[in-house]
């Protein structure tokens, strides 16, 4: 998508705005994830009970879910920004699971745009899909503000 001004951010409301590149789930970066929260329960982090009993590692949900900031980066280019920040999120779901080897991708949609705050308020639906699957891991309204200088 080519770059916009703030100011035209409410006309791109309903606009589909972009589809990431695949990202592989490894199993280090599960791991990496459960050392920074603390939440080492086995079906994520025990690759050997979890192949036994459940088929094999899952990604943790909000593992899953912090992807949105990397698999979104550039994808609605905005001009002139000087700073954004994350406003929070809405409807958090996740509706199946990552296994350990699985690729994700984010589509997002743009489904709000308001001012506020001095800046524009932005909600998107973000919609992490799983290679080869018909039902995304995680679909989310997620809020941020942009502001321009």
């Amino acid at each position: 998508m080519n770059p916009v001004e703030i100011k035209d951010l409410p006309g791109l409301v309903g606009t589909e705005v972009g589809v990431s590149d695949w990202l592989l789930v490894d199993q280090d970066r599960v791991n990496k994830f459960a050392d920074a929260t603390g939440d080492h329960q086995w079906i994520h982090v025990d690759v050997e009970r979890a192949t036994r009993e459940i088929g094999g590692p899952i990604a943790h949900g909000y593992l899953t879910l912090s992807l949105i900031p990397h698999l979104s980066a550039g994808m609605l280019p905005v001009k002139g920004v000087t700073r954004g920040i994350n406003y929070g999120s809405d409807k958090v779901r996740f509706t199946n699971m990552v296994r350990v080897g699985k690729r994700v991708r984010l589509r997002q949609k743009l489904i709000g745009a308001e001012p506020k705050a001095g800046g524009m308020q932005l909600k998107n639906e973000c919609t992490i899909e799983i290679e080869g699957e018909d039902k995304p891991a995680c679909v989310a309204e997620t809020m941020s503000i942009v502001y321009g200088g």
